[in-house]
């Protein structure tokens, strides 16, 4: 028997292969299947089983595609739907893979079909579970993204709890827990850096295992937790009906353009044009009106969370040689209308002799020397729970994730400020501001990791003044 984690940072999600007498079953796999079907060739395994843990909000599963290349049976939980060819498994229904038994307990509360596997050794020993959005290390799946009009998060919440104490506690301490998502991802609020544990210790430390009543779970669970990004709706549909090949997705975004081309296209085509370079290149010059989510960074959350329609005609500057890993990551979150590349990346453009536009960016220590309270407004983009910690005196929070909300209250002859952790948030800000019209307003490059080293004055209260234009 094998079992491997397949880990992706930028989502933080982990995907699974688990092989035992020439059969293969992969768990929740990413968009891009051509590497699972890869290690199973390698293997010299056939891919069975495509098993989900449920139909997930943050990214696209490759259960589509991997089934339509290997002729493997996608299997859901009960009570799940889909608009493609599945099998429904019942609660304890057991799945034989080579000389191992998958066991699928349907444990509802993160969503309605949510269900975690119970792999069970060539001698009947209980292995590991593979939890999905049930149980994370140091924390549970938030039970407010299935919520309908006869289904309250109180309800899922309640469910959760009932499905974490009949079906998953009373299993091993020595279990081994494989959850779906480690820190970084918004299905969860508390989840560790750890990508996998016992379930013995994960009674001890997390929160949601405690001896608590129904009614306290369902208050701690839900408490604390911000709206989902308005993307997760979307890719759970996705994930439900089926969607587009990614080699056609692949196919579409390798289009390659130069400099005259790119311009008429992204005319033509009401395009956005996404500069997925660092911030800092960025900075330095840029085509006029592209907005800047680099790809060293969380980008497909954060263009999950800013750009609002999937089906956007998308054009892409990248780094030399990154043009694929772009057009990929932006399908791992359903946005397949990539219609192109800039050919030769910015260099091309800048060599063109065409108009190129900067980002006024200023280091902490410059930010020091002419800050001044009460005459200097910053903003702080950093999300509430960043701000709350510590934050500069007097600045105003406005979370890069809710722009669109606050962009409106912002003065065009009032000059900004704009910080956020390290840089990357502040230059996505600085260019969706920029490409809106917004031009007074200066970049703080380091954001407050920089600013706090400084002698700038900083506090742990939070301002309630209203931002004045």
């Amino acid at each position: 028997m094998k079992v491997e984690q397949i880990y992706t940072g930028c989502l933080a999600q982990g995907a699974y292969y688990i092989e035992s007498n020439g059969e293969a079953a992969i768990i929740d796999p990413l968009r891009e299947v051509a590497p699972y079907i890869a290690k199973a060739e390698k293997e010299g395994a056939k891919i069975k089983y495509v098993l989900e843990t449920h139909f997930h909000a943050d990214f696209v599963s490759g259960h589509v595609d991997l089934a339509k290349k290997t002729g493997a049976t996608i299997v859901y939980g009960p009570t799940a739907e889909t608009g493609f060819e599945s099998h429904i498994a019942k609660d304890n229904e057991e799945l034989k893979l080579g000389n191992v038994t998958i066991r699928v307990l349907h444990t509802p509360g993160h969503t309605m079909e949510s269900s975690s596997y119970l792999l069970i050794d060539e001698n009947g020993k209980y292995h590991s579970i593979f939890s999905g959005d049930t149980l994370f290390i140091g924390d549970v799946g938030r039970p407010d993204l299935a919520v309908k009009s006869d289904l309250s998060k109180e309800d899922l919440a309640g469910l959760l709890y009932d499905s974490l104490r009949n079906k998953v506690m009373p299993l091993p301490d020595e279990l081994i827990i494989y959850p779906a998502h480690g820190a970084g991802s918004a299905c969860g609020k508390n989840m560790s850096k750890e990508t996998w544990d016992t379930l013995g210790h994960q009674k001890e430390v997390n929160y949601a295992l405690r001896d608590i009543s129904k009614e306290q779970f369902i208050k701690e669970v839900l408490d604390g937790i911000a709206p989902p990004p308005q993307y997760f709706p979307k890719n759970a549909l996705m994930n439900k009906k089926g969607y587009d090949s990614i080699d056609s997705v692949l196919s579409h975004g390798a289009r390659s353009l130069d400099p005259a081309e790119f311009e008429v296209v992204a005319e033509a085509e009401e395009a956005l044009v996404l500069d997925t370079r660092k911030p800092t290149d960025f900075s330095k010059g840029y085509v006029p009106n592209s907005i800047n989510i680099g790809l060293d960074g969380q980008f497909a959350a954060w263009v999950g969370a800013l750009i609002t329609d999937l089906k956007q005609p998308i054009l892409l500057i990248t780094d030399i040689g990154r043009e694929e890993e772009a057009v990929t990551r932006l399908a791992r979150v359903g946005y397949d209308n990539t219609i192109g590349h800039l050919n030769g990346g910015f260099d091309a453009w800048k060599a063109s002799g065409k108009d190129i536009e900067t980002i006024k960016s200023i280091t902490a220590d410059e930010f020091s020397n002419i800050f001044k309270k009460d005459e200097t407004i910053v903003l702080d983009v950093r999300r509430e729970s960043e701000y709350r910690a510590e934050h500069v005196e007097e600045s105003f929070n406005k979370p890069l994730d809710f722009i669109n909300d606050w962009m409106s209250t912002i003065d065009h002859k009032t000059h900004y400020y704009i910080h956020c952790a390290g840089g990357y948030r502040s230059m996505i800000t600085a260019s969706i501001l920029k490409a809106r019209g917004f031009n007074n307003f200066t970049e703080v490059a380091g954001g407050f990791g920089a600013i706090a080293k400084t002698n700038v004055p900083k506090t742990d209260f939070v301002c309630q003044s209203k931002l004045q234009g």
